[in-house]
């Protein structure tokens, strides 16, 4: 994504940080990210996190997140809504994002295709603009991404 260069992203969370690798990998570029793990997770890895120099918190997904004073310019969901699918509806979880994400803030999901085209048609009604695309290792990975901007939008004109 070429925007991480031209300090589009500054402010970065990353809803299911593993051990940090997403954070690992942006470091380069001017930003920051919040490590969160979930309390779902099936490894809780904070203290890995800390152990690399990131900042980080648990998290459980179904409650809401405490921001102040902060949101965010992109969000990146791996593998988050397979925790959660069976746990609470994803419908509040996606609400959430769109509270914390600024308008024309970018959400990154990688997930299964049964679960990224839910979320898809969720996203669809909250009038983001979202695509399915491959994964990086080709088109017959299971995984895949859903690349969704929240768009600006106002109430109707007069």
């Amino acid at each position: 994504m070429p925007e991480f260069s031209r300090g589009r992203f500054r402010n970065i969370m990353d809803m299911n940080a593993y051990l940090g690798g997403f954070a690992a990998a942006i470091m380069k570029y001017p930003s920051w990210v919040m490590n969160v793990v979930p309390v779902d997770a099936e490894k809780q890895t904070l203290g890995v996190i800390y152990e690399r120099g990131f900042i980080g918190t648990y998290q459980d997904w179904c409650e809401g997140f405490s921001t102040y004073p902060r949101t965010y310019d992109l969000i990146h969901a791996g593998g988050l809504f397979s925790i959660y699918e069976n746990r609470c509806d994803v419908t509040l979880i996606l609400l959430e994002m769109d509270r914390i994400l600024r308008p024309e803030g970018t959400v990154v999901f990688r997930d299964n295709v049964e679960t990224l085209t839910k979320i898809q048609s969720i996203t669809n009604g909250m009038k983001w603009k979202s695509r399915i695309l491959d994964h990086e290792k080709g088109p017959f990975n299971p995984e895949k991404i859903l690349l969704a901007v929240k768009s600006y939008w106002t109430g109707p004109s007069s």
